[in-house]
C-alpha cells in the first residue's frame, strides 16, 4: 500500500512540474505575441505533419528490429510485427505514466512471443543505455559544428563566473572553482566507498554500471552491423522530423540541419524529464528556448515547439491505439506454436 501511495504522490508531482512548467512557458506571452502564434499555427503547412509521421514510423520500425538483435543472444526471435506493435504501444503507455512503456513492452511481447518478461528487462537496459551514449554523441556533434555560435554562450558564462571587476579573468576565481570540482568528485568517491551498503547509494550504483554493461553488452550481438545501422536509422529520423518540421512553418522554413540537430538535442533532453504526456511542458519551453539562440522570436519558438510536441503526442496515441486493436487479430490468424 505504502508503494501505491508513494507511486501516486510521484506521478502527481510530475504531473504538477508538467503544469508548471506550461504556465512558465506561456507566461510572459503578451498578447501581441498571441497574435503572432495564432497567425503561425494558422499558417501552417500541415500537409507536412504526415511526413513527419512516416519519419517517426521508420524510426520506431528501427527501435523495434534493433531490440529483437538484441534479444537474439538470449535465444529467442520474437516477430517483427509482435516487436513492433510493441514498441508503438509502449510509446503510447509513457504518455500516461513516463518509464511504464518500458515495462509494458516487455509483458506484451511476453504475452504474444511466449518470453519470459524478466529476461526484456536487460535488453531494455542495454538499449536505453546505448541511446544515452547516441545522445551523448548528438550533444558534442552539436557542440563542434555550431562551435561559434554556442562558444560565444560559454564564453558569456564563463565572463560572468571567472571574470573579476575589470574584466579580466580572475585567477583566484579559477582556483576556487577548481578547488570545488575536486572537493566535490573526491566527496563523491568517499561517500560511495564509505556508504555503500545504503540502499540510495546502492540504487545509483546500480543504473550506473546498468548502463556501462548495457553499452558494453553490444560486442556479444550476432548482427552488430545491422544493430549500428538501425541505430543511425533512428536518430537519423528524428533529426529529420524536426527539418520537415522547420519546413511546416514559415518563420522557422529557413532553419536547416544545424538548427535542427540543436532542437534534436534540447528536445531529448527534455524526453529524458519524467513528466506525463511525453515532454508536456518541458519539450516546448526547451525548444523556444533554444531557437532564441537563432534569434527566433521567442514566442514563434514556443509555437514551434508546440506543434512539435503535439504531433507526436496524437502519432503515440494514435499508432499505440492502432498497435493495441490490432495484436490480437493479427496473433488470432498466426498463433506462436512455439519458442525459438
Amino acid at each position: 500500500m505504502n508503494k501505491k501511495i508513494l507511486s501516486i504522490l510521484q506521478y502527481l508531482l510530475f504531473l504538477g512540474l508538467s503544469i508548471f512548467l506550461v504556465w512558465w512557458s506561456i507566461k510572459d506571452i503578451s498578447d501581441s505575441d498571441w497574435v503572432k502564434i495564432k497567425d503561425a499555427f494558422r499558417n501552417a503547412n500541415y500537409l507536412l505533419i504526415l511526413p513527419v509521421m512516416c519519419t517517426l514510423l521508420l524510426s520506431h520500425y528501427s527501435r523495434a528490429m534493433r531490440w529483437k538483435i538484441l534479444m537474439e543472444p538470449l535465444g529467442y526471435k520474437p516477430r517483427v510485427f509482435n516487436t513492433y506493435m510493441a514498441v508503438l504501444i509502449g510509446y503510447m503507455a509513457n504518455l500516461a505514466v513516463p518509464r511504464l512503456g518500458e515495462v509494458l513492452k516487455c509483458t506484451i511481447l511476453a504475452r504474444y512471443e511466449k518470453v519470459p518478461a524478466d529476461k526484456l528487462v536487460g535488453t531494455i537496459v542495454a538499449e536505453r543505455a546505448f541511446d544515452v551514449l547516441c545522445l551523448a554523441l548528438v550533444i558534442i556533434i552539436t557542440l563542434l559544428t555550431q562551435a561559434d555560435l554556442i562558444g560565444g554562450y560559454i564564453n558569456d558564462a564563463l565572463n560572468d563566473i571567472l571574470a573579476s571587476k575589470t574584466g579580466s579573468f580572475s585567477s583566484t576565481r579559477i582556483i576556487i572553482l577548481l578547488v570545488i570540482l575536486l572537493v566535490a568528485v573526491f566527496s563523491a568517491i568517499i561517500v560511495f566507498k564509505k556508504f555503500g551498503h545504503i540502499k540510495f547509494i546502492q540504487k545509483i550504483k546500480t543504473i550506473f554500471s546498468g548502463i556501462w554493461h548495457g553499452i558494453t553488452s553490444v560486442r556479444y550481438l550476432k548482427n552488430k552491423g545491422w544493430f549500428v545501422v538501425h541505430t543511425i536509422v533512428i536518430w537519423s529520423m528524428y533529426l529529420l522530423s524536426v527539418q520537415i518540421g522547420f519546413w511546416a512553418m514559415r518563420e522557422t522554413s529557413m532553419f536547416g540541419i544545424p538548427q535542427a540537430l540543436s532542437v534534436l538535442t534540447m528536445g531529448s533532453l527534455a524526453m529524458i524529464v519524467p513528466v506525463p504526456g511525453g515532454g508536456l511542458g518541458v519539450y516546448p519551453l526547451f525548444v523556444e528556448k533554444t531557437l532564441k539562440a537563432y534569434a527566433l522570436v521567442g514566442s514563434i519558438g514556443f509555437a514551434f515547439g508546440q506543434l512539435m510536441w503535439s504531433v507526436q503526442f496524437f502519432f503515440a496515441l494514435i499508432s499505440g491505439f492502432i498497435a493495441l486493436t490490432l495484436l490480437p487479430y493479427f496473433n488470432k490468424r498466426n498463433p506462436v506454436h512455439e519458442k525459438s
